[in-house]
């Protein structure tokens, strides 16, 4: 009876591991891509990591650019502002020589 209890419980035995062997596959499998997983996921957060410092980067740069653009507009009004009273100012001196040589024309008549 006893060696009929062990006949029967190798049986299981044997039974036992062959059912269980594909199930031990496969979470050798998923095991397997676990770790895949993991190894992707870190070179993800790498990547991330190496874009989030060049956005930064390129963040600043653009304030410095932008900051460079604001002071050249802010040159650029004044310099218009300069011009425009040159403009004015050549006026005045074309209308100021204009009466000089209709004084000039009126002294050179009366001698």
């Amino acid at each position: 009876m006893e060696n009929l209890n062990n006949d029967l419980l190798k049986a299981i035995e044997v039974m036992l591991k062959k059912e269980l062997q594909p199930i031990k596959t496969e979470v050798q499998l998923t095991k397997t891509e676990a770790q895949s997983m993991k190894t992707d996921i870190q070179s993800i957060k790498t990547q991330l990591d190496e874009n989030t410092q060049i956005l930064k980067a390129l963040e600043h740069k653009a304030d410095v650019n932008k900051a460079e653009h604001d002071k050249m507009s802010n040159d650029i009004a004044h310099i218009k502002g300069d011009i425009e009273g040159l403009r004015k100012d050549i006026t005045n001196v074309e209308i100021i020589t204009s009466s000089n040589w209709n004084d000039i024309a009126k002294l050179k008549s009366v001698k």
